[in-house]
C-alpha cells in the first residue's frame, strides 16, 4: 500500500527533544541582553568585568538552589559530555591515589560515559557494566553486589537518553554512601524534567547540559560535592576556581540558568500534560502489529516514547516521517550516523534485526493532541509502506521466518 501524499502538514512537528530542545524566548532574550550589556570578562577587575562576574555568580546561585547545592559546588562546562568526562576522570584519579581502581556502571550509559570508561580500562582500571534488564532499569541490589573493596566510583545515568527509563537514583546513592564509594550520575536527560535534590539522593557528582531544557547549546554544569578534589580537563587559567580554564560563556550560562528556573518551576504541570500525550502515543503505536515499547511503560521520562517495529529499517522510517513533517530519531543523536543498532536496545535484549527498526519520539509541551494523532497516523502509514516492499517482512509474513515480536 503506497504512502498517501507527503507533507500533509506544512508545520514541523518536532519530536526529537531528547537530541536538543529549542531555546526558549526568555533564555534567548537573556542571552542577547547579557551579550550586549554585560560583555566584560568576569576575571577582569574593572567595573565592566565585575558586573559580568555578578551575572555569572547569580547564575551559579540560581542553579545551585534548584538542585539543593551550594554555589561553590557548581562548575560551569560546555555541556554534559565535558561534565561526564571530568567527573569520571576525577573519581578515577582519587581512587588510584587510594589504591582503588574499580568502577561500576551500566551497559546502556551515554557514550560520553562508556568511552571514558573504555579509556580508563586501557589505563589499568577494571570496569563492571551492569545489566539493565528488559525494562531498562538497573537493580540497586545488583549495584550493591558489584561494589567491592577496590571500587572507587559508581556512575549511573539518572534517565536514559534513548528509552527514557528513570533509574532508582535515591536508592543507589544511599548504597554508595553506605559503602563510602563516590556516586556520579549523568542527569542530562532528567534535569528540568524531574525534580532533583542532590543531598536527598546522596549524589556526589552530577552532569547537566543546557540545551536539553530549552537553554543554549554549548552550556552545562558539573555539580561536585564539597570536599571532593576535582581534576582539571582544561588547563590555562584560574576560572571556575581553577577547575575549568577558559573565559566563561557568561551570556550562555545566564540563559541556561533562566531556562532551568523556568523548567523546574513548571515540572508538575509539564509532567501531567506530557504523560497523557506520551501514553496516547504508546497506545496508538501499539496498534501496529509486531511492535514493542522499549523500556518500562511507567518509570520513564514523561515525554519519551521508544518503539521497535519488526521488518523495517529505522533510517527509512525516519526519512519518510521527515517527508511528512515529523522530526524524530532512531536513537542517540551522537551516534545517528552509524548503521549499527543502538547499544541501548541491545542492552535491554533486543536482537539486531528488531533493534534496527527503532523509533524514538521525545515530545515537549508544544505538541498538541492533534499533533499526537498525526504522528500515530503517519507512523502507521509509513511502517505499512516499508513493510510492503521489505524482503524480511515478506519472509516473516509467509512463515519462512518466525516473528520475534
Amino acid at each position: 500500500m503506497p504512502v498517501t501524499k507527503l507533507k500533509e502538514t506544512t508545520a514541523l512537528i518536532y519530536a526529537d527533544n531528547a537530541a536538543t530542545t529549542k531555546i526558549s524566548e526568555e533564555a534567548l532574550n537573556t542571552y542577547i541582553k547579557i551579550s550586549k550589556e554585560e560583555f566584560g570578562n568576569p576575571s577582569s577587575l574593572y567595573t565592566v568585568g565585575q558586573t559580568a562576574k555578578e551575572v555569572l555568580e547569580q547564575a551559579r546561585e540560581d542553579v545551585a538552589e534548584i538542585i539543593n547545592a551550594e554555589p561553590r559546588e557548581i562548575i560551569f562546562t560546555s555541556g554534559g559530555s565535558e561534565a561526564d568526562n571530568q567527573a569520571i576522570i576525577s573519581a578515577a584519579k582519587i581512587g588510584e591515589k587510594n589504591g582503588k581502581k574499580h568502577i561500576v556502571s551500566t551497559a546502556f550509559e551515554h557514550h560520553a560515559v562508556l568511552h571514558t570508561l573504555k579509556k580508563l580500562e586501557s589505563e589499568g582500571f577494571e570496569v563492571t557494566l551492569l545489566d539493565v534488564h528488559e525494562n531498562g532499569i538497573v537493580s540497586p541490589e545488583e549495584v550493591e553486589k558489584a561494589i567491592g573493596n577496590n571500587t572507587c566510583l559508581v556512575t549511573i545515568m539518572f534517565a536514559n537518553n534513548e528509552i527514557g527509563t528513570i533509574q532508582p537514583i535515591k536508592q543507589i546513592g544511599a548504597i554508595c554512601r553506605e559503602h563510602n564509594v563516590l556516586f556520579h550520575t549523568d542527569a542530562v536527560q532528567a534535569i528540568g524534567h524531574l525534580p532533583i535534590d542532590v543531598k536527598e539522593y546522596n549524589i556526589d557528582m552530577m552532569s547537566a547540559s543546557g540545551h536539553k531544557f530549552h537553554g543554549p547549546k554549548g552550556t552545562g554544569f558539573l555539580y561536585v560535592k564539597k570536599g571532593i578534589k576535582i581534576a582539571n580537563l582544561i588547563e590555562g587559567g584560574a576560572q571556575e576556581k581553577g577547575k575549568r580554564a577558559g573565559t566563561e560563556n557568561v551570556p550562555g550560562i545566564a540563559a541556561m540558568a533562566v531556562a532551568l528556573k523556568a523548567a523546574n518551576g513548571g515540572i508538575k504541570e509539564h509532567t501531567d500534560s506530557l504523560k497523557a500525550k506520551r501514553d496516547r502515543l504508546i497506545e496508538g503505536l501499539y496498534e501496529i502489529p509486531h511492535s514493542i515499547l522499549n523500556g518500562d511503560a511507567e518509570r520513564r521520562l514523561p515525554g519519551n516514547v521508544n518503539f521497535c517495529f519488526e521488518g523495517i529499517e529505522g533510517e527509512s522510517l525516519l526519512l519518510l516521517l521527515d517527508d511528512k513533517g515529523v522530526a524524530a530519531s532512531s536513537g542517540s543523536a551522537c551516534t545517528s550516523g552509524s548503521l549499527d543498532p543502538s547499544h541501548v536496545l541491545l542492552a535491554i535484549g533486543r536482537v539486531h534485526d528488531v533493534a534496527h527498526g527503532s523509533l524514538r519520539l521525545s515530545i515537549e509541551d508544544d505538541i498538541t493532541d492533534e499533533d499526537v494523532e498525526y504522528i500515530i497516523r503517519s507512523v502507521k502509514e509509513v511502517v505499512e509502506y516499508l513493510r510492503g516492499f521489505s524482503p524480511v517482512w515478506r519472509d516473516l509474513a509467509s512463515g519462512k521466518k518466525q516473528f520475534i515480536l
